[in-house]
């Protein structure tokens, strides 16, 4: 059994509305071997490694089921058994998932799509690993593959090894309760590196924390919870309950120390934590010398301060409030009269609670220095046998990471001990802290008991709060959270998305443009880039779930407008888990063939994916018999049609039952966009009145301000700012490249368009016919080389009878075809079509072929340029020089132009540099 392929979906896909990796599996031989044919010998180990496989329902919905599966009738093939392990490994090493989905491939005997759930990419990648090894492992011999595991694999070693690779991937216990309070207050939430950076909200409504220090934790404060020297200093000037301190760099002056201070003292490292480096109750000079060259391990500086009597206890306080307390015992065994305490340590290291550093709620108990140190007290080894219920310390600092205890005592704290630690953390600056405290009974003024403030921690962690050893676990993360995000406070920007075959990115751009002259900043995602505030940030095509987080991790955004195209969504899914508002334009012929997508239904299940996670409304082209499908699994508030049929029989019943369409009528001035939503009708704006649809003639521009329009209507945007917006887009290269670009410049009009499959063709074709043009009409025309020879032939249809001339072309990228294999494809097609072979040129060369037609035109004859290098044609267009009409093509020469602000740029054309002020406009029209 083979891994062909991986994907891995980072947000909604087509199998699940959460991050799932899909294997494609090849089975080979094994395809003839289920596990029933291979019987009790593969099954019964593989349930004796994982035993938690009996808990899998699969199919039968019930513990067991899985088992079942394996078990009955045909048993199951081992796609699917791999799937159930790669799940169980990852619940194993605690992370909770369950989904998963085998399927057969059609046509292909053998192979699988095979997908389960994961949290972390890393972590799903290793657990299917894993799963294929130890499949394969299992075998008969005369099944394994040459690269199966050796027949002394340790699996129960492999297996721990991927749970301590899992735990060091994992949240830490605090910030994984910090991103369950994030997640019930329905705050959505960005990992933004390796360890516990993470981003809670969206754009510039957006909260940082590393583990639980925030964005608007002080930096100063974090400095003075660092420095211990001066947290005491500043703590005994406001008459708080501290220790007497000294700083030493030298054994020498912490023995000076210690005799000043006077017997006990306590040794520690001036700016360390989690007790690394601290000794406690430190009585002679030779006790004094080895606990500073410990201390030493860890900084420069040492501090010698009063040993104070007492338990600690950690009071932790979050915006000036105390939320919790807990009571530390430091590690230790108790004696049973038969072990010895390095027998007893690994008894309580058997503990399912114990863990490795801060991956569980405990920490596993180890022999160090200061173990040693504190047995060699008592006269003790690791082979002495303590008497039973004899409690041996193992550390002198009560730190959960050093393998102590806490016992929850929120409850019994005194209010002056209260107030006295709300003070501490305040006179530090934080807005958490944890305050260390001695005392021997906190349900005891400090006043009266005594006590003394140890020690300010900034970044304090929480295990010992949410998960205590004894005691109620108390939720100090919601405070946290409800600290950055008050009640009144948003966490989300809006989120658009666009998606169909054609018009997503001139939609996304009216919406953009709609929202930033309403006051937004907005994020926009494209294929010519990510735009911020209307500014290229990236350039490319951005339409996948990688661009789609670069806007939502941007600090200045505070609307989101997200071109989410066919490619994306196959390669890795959604970039965000919901949107606000979605639309789906259309669903035509492109793309067919690529990535197992073979028909218009399978397009149409990957274009559906966003309508499926909108949650305030969904946009829909009634249309288009695909989009309005889609209607049955959206789950939005609110449904919306867009229609060009006044009379469309499904949107009339839609309106009639209160619903919301946008519907393009027939008046008196020509077609009225209009609102229908609740019963109310509501003239929008002519078309003529739009720009963009170039007087009304561009209907595939009417088409996409409609959607544009009902996204912003259901983005709460006021109808005049609506019509504001449509009335100030226009089609030019500056604002839309590539889109229905015209140049009227020249004795002749020219009209550049990135039309690419035959839906988008025909509209250009469409145009071209509205704008009835006194002289010929020439056709630059091409294809993409990756799309199916049915889907070219289809293009070359579709412009036939609309064009005097033709001008067929290639990509510079044929992407896989041979030099001039396209161009010849749709010649041929247009001869079939009845086109005299006298009025269509082959030139397989975009720069030449545009040339070509610039060349031949002559005034009042109309050009349509279907370009692929968008801003090589442009430039191409509009420095061609007319008057000239040069017919000499000279490779890439660096011209520079002779006019105002010009810039150097590479171009294709021999030309006559234009010197007037038509130049100077041009030139700045290209962007140069």
């Amino acid at each position: 059994m083979k891994i062909i392929s991986t994907n891995v979906y980072v947000g909604p896909n087509i199998y699940a509305h959460f991050p799932v990796i899909r294997h494609v599996l090849d089975l080979g031989v094994l395809e003839a071997w289920p596990t029933s044919r291979l019987g009790n010998a593969f099954i019964d180990p593989l349930i004796e490694y994982l035993p938690g496989l009996r808990e899998h329902g699969c199919s039968y919905g019930e513990p067991g089921g899985f088992i079942r599966r394996l078990r009955e009738g045909d048993g199951t093939w081992l796609g699917h058994v791999m799937e159930h392990v790669a799940i169980e490994l990852q619940n194993v090493a605690g992370s909770t998932v369950s989904f998963g989905r085998t399927r057969s491939v059609d046509g292909q005997p053998g192979r699988y799509n095979m997908v389960f759930q994961y949290k972390d990419e890393e972590v799903g990648r290793e657990a299917g690993r894993l799963a294929l090894s130890l499949i394969h492992y299992l075998l008969p011999e005369d099944l394994r593959p040459a690269d199966a595991p050796a027949s002394d694999w340790d699996f129960p070693e492999e297996r721990d090894q991927f749970i301590r690779y899992a735990q060091q991937r994992d949240f830490g216990p605090s910030t994984a309760s910090l991103i369950r309070a994030a997640e019930e207050r329905g705050i959505p939430w960005l990992r933004l590196n390796r360890q516990s950076l993470v981003q809670f909200g969206h754009g510039r409504f957006q909260k940082r924390i590393q583990a639980t220090t925030t964005g608007n934790t002080s930096n100063i404060a974090v400095e003075l919870a660092s420095d211990k020297e001066e947290t005491n200093r500043i703590l005994r000037d406001l008459g708080l309950p501290v220790p007497m301190q000294r700083l030493v760099q030298t054994s020498r002056d912490a023995k000076r120390a210690a005799k000043r201070i006077g017997f006990p003292v306590v040794l520690k490292p001036l700016s360390g934590n989690h007790g690394r480096g601290v000794s406690i109750n430190l009585r002679t000079s030779s006790e004094i010398e080895a606990a500073f060259d410990d201390a030493r391990k860890h900084g420069q500086n040492v501090i010698v301060e009063s040993f104070l009597e007492g338990y600690d206890h950690r009071l932790l306080v979050i915006n000036g409030e105390l939320i919790a307390a807990a009571k530390r015992v430091p590690g230790h065994v108790t004696g049973d009269g038969k072990h010895s305490i390095e027998q007893l340590v690994a008894i309580v290291n058997q503990d399912p609670r114990r863990g490795v550093g801060h991956e569980k709620a405990l920490t596993r108990l180890e022999f160090d220095h200061q173990a040693e140190r504190l047995l060699a007290k008592l006269g003790y080894n690791r082979s002495t046998v303590p008497a039973e219920g004899e409690v041996v310390y193992l550390r002198s600092t009560a730190n959960l990471s050093t393998g102590g205890t806490a016992i929850d005592v929120t409850d019994d704290v005194h209010p002056d001990n209260r107030e006295m630690a709300i003070r501490t953390v305040k006179a530090i600056g934080l807005d958490i802290g944890g305050v260390d405290f001695l005392t021997e009974d906190i349900s005891k003024s400090y006043r009266d008991a005594g006590g003394g403030i140890c020690e300010v921690n900034a970044g304090p962690g929480f295990r010992m709060h949410v998960a205590p050893s004894e005691g109620t676990p108390r939720d100090v993360s919601g405070p946290v959270i409800d600290m950055l995000f008050p009640a009144d406070a948003q966490c989300r920007i809006p989120i658009a998305a666009v998606t169909g075959t054609n018009g997503k990115t001139t939609t996304a751009r009216i919406l953009a443009h709609i929202l930033k002259l309403k006051g937004f900043t907005v994020g926009l995602t494209s294929t010519d880039g990510v735009y911020i505030d209307a500014q290229l940030s990236v350039p490319g095509d951005m339409t996948g779930p990688a661009s789609a987080k670069m806007i939502l991790r941007d600090p200045s955004v505070d609307a989101a407008v997200l071109e989410t195209a066919r490619g994306g969504m196959l390669r890795g899914g959604l970039g965000f888990p919901e949107c606000n508002v979605a639309a789906c334009l259309n669903v035509t012929s492109d793309h067919l063939g690529l990535r197992g997508i073979e028909t218009l239904e399978q397009l149409a299940e990957i274009k559906r994916v966003p309508i499926e996670v909108a949650q305030d409304a969904a946009v829909l082209n009634a249309d288009d018999v695909h989009c309005l499908q889609m209607a049955d699994y959206s789950g939005a508030s609110t449904l919306c049609y867009v229609t060009m049929n006044p009379a469309h029989p499904l949107v009339k019943q839609h309106i009639q039952a209160g619903g919301q369409a946008f519907v393009l009528e027939q008046g008196m001035n020509g077609h009225m966009i209009t609102i229908y939503d609740k019963e109310h009708h509501i003239p929008l704006v002519w078309t003529h009145l739009i720009p963009a649809t170039v007087e009304g003639r561009a209907m595939h521009n009417v088409q996409n301000a409609m959607f544009a329009a009902a996204l912003a209507y259901n983005l709460h945007i006021g109808l005049e700012d609506i019509r504001h917006g449509l009335r100030t887009f226009d089609a030019t290269f500056f604002q839309v490249p590539g889109r229905m670009n015209i140049f009227n410049e020249h004795p002749f009009k020219v009209i550049l368009d990135y039309a690419h499959n035959a839906a988008a063709v025909r509209a250009m074709c469409n145009l071209v016919d509205r704008f009835e043009p006194k002289g010929r009409r020439i056709v630059v025309l091409s294809a993409p080389g990756d799309r199916r020879d049915e889907d070219i032939r289809e293009i070359a249809q579709v412009a036939a009878g609309h064009f005097d001339h033709f001008i067929c072309r290639s990509d510079d990228n044929r992407r896989g075809r041979a030099q001039g294999e396209v161009p010849v494809m749709l010649k041929n097609e247009l001869l079939e079509a009845g086109i005299a072979a006298g009025r269509i040129d082959v030139i397989p060369d975009e720069q030449e072929a545009t040339h070509a037609a610039l060349q031949m035109a002559e005034p009042g004859d109309l050009i349509l340029v279907l370009a692929d290098a968008i801003k090589r044609t442009w430039k191409q267009i509009i420095y061609f020089d007319s008057d000239a009409k040069s017919d000499v093509i000279t490779k890439k020469p660096s011209i520079k132009l002779d006019l105002p602000q010009a810039e150097v740029f590479s171009f294709d054309e021999s030309i006559e540099i234009i010197s007037d002020e038509r130049g100077v406009r041009l030139a700045r029209e290209a962007g140069d």
